[in-house]
């Protein structure tokens, strides 16, 4: 048996092989909606067995955090129909499956500029060069009470999820979005319990909302969290926490860690090797027992088994790959078991 074939069990859960289906993007939904066309997308990717595990895309919480026009919803209970259709079409392929959900926070939305951008404090994340330059308003504060209401927001998102059928969710905190203007003490400039002084503040909102979500929707429930774990921005979240908080989210009822950027987004400044946040991944699998993912510029069967023989994760995200091709997993898979 080939490295990428290895089954892991993440929670209760164990999946068949090491090949994720990173959370992307397709435009493909309807008004929040799924659509026939989305359903497809998953459904071509999801065959043959070759993933242990697809993640859907960012589906938003809550109206005021949806990040683009055409975004998946996980907002009220009038889409659960619909995400039915999508988990049971997914399952249909003898594949686990979880869905991503977030707030984009202060993230630059140029197809509603009447979106209020909100956050932990009034300061906007220095790569946000869109908003910057549109010279759109600092984001507002959030509230004590407006926190409260967030948690429950992705509380409420999750166990939509749930409803529907599916084995879990991923906790959006990365990429500049509303948790990781928390995380990151460049946005986060708050004194009261959510402080960005201390890591415990910075990562107090996550924790709130894994407890919240386990303790709703139970033990069998896969519960991930996305971290922006590096800002690669002077001042900002950087490897010497990555233990630690991985720790805290650890403790806090996270199944797995799937890292990436920060307030850099998906990319690291002046890499471009495959797994360029592998030193982050790395960190964080130094100081868990819980899988940890890696994704980022991994489109070569033999740097998936390289990163995965180094140690410098558990499972690989194979993103950009799988939306040039379909049946990259595959490749990669046939690839594993001549190896």
């Amino acid at each position: 048996m080939g490295i990428l074939q290895e089954p892991i069990r993440v929670g209760k859960h164990v999946l068949a092989g090491r090949l994720v289906m990173p959370p992307m993007a397709t435009g493909f939904s309807d008004g929040g909606y799924v659509t026939d066309l989305l359903i497809s997308h998953y459904v071509k990717r999801s065959a043959g067995q070759c993933l242990g595990l697809v993640t859907v895309e960012h589906s938003f919480v809550c109206p005021e955090g949806k990040a683009s026009k055409n975004q998946l919803s996980a907002a009220d209970d009038s889409v659960i129909p619909g995400l039915a259709r999508l988990a049971d079409a997914i399952h249909a392929k003898r594949t686990p499956v979880i869905l991503q959900i977030s707030h984009a926070g202060s993230a630059f939305r140029p197809f509603d500029q009447s979106i209020p951008l909100i956050g932990p404090s009034p300061v906007f994340n220095p790569h946000n060069t869109n908003a910057i330059r549109n010279g759109l308003p600092l984001p507002r504060q959030m509230s004590l009470e407006e926190i409260r209401q967030l948690k429950e927001d992705f509380i409420s998102a999750a166990l939509r999820a749930k409803k529907a059928g599916f084995d879990g969710v991923e906790i959006h905190s990365a990429h500049g979005y509303l948790l990781d203007t928390f995380y990151s003490p460049l946005t986060n400039r708050r004194t009261d319990d959510y402080t960005g002084r201390t890591l415990e503040g910075r990562t107090r909102l996550q924790t709130e909302i894994l407890r919240g979500i386990r303790q709703k929707a139970g033990e069998d429930f896969i519960l991930s969290i996305r971290l922006g774990a590096g800002d690669y921005t002077e001042g900002g979240a950087d490897i010497s926490e990555v233990p630690e908080a991985c720790r805290i989210f650890e403790e806090a009822g996270a199944d797995m860690i799937s890292v990436s950027g920060g307030l850099c987004f998906y990319s690291r400044p002046d890499h471009k090797e495959a797994g360029w946040f592998s030193e982050l991944s790395a960190a964080a699998k130094s100081a868990v027992s819980i899988p940890v993912l890696l994704t980022g510029g991994i489109q070569e069967y033999e740097d998936a088994a390289k990163l995965l023989r180094e140690g410098k994760a558990d499972l690989i995200g194979i993103g950009r790959s799988l939306l040039k091709d379909r049946r990259a997993a595959g490749k990669m898979m046939e690839m594993d078991k001549m190896a």
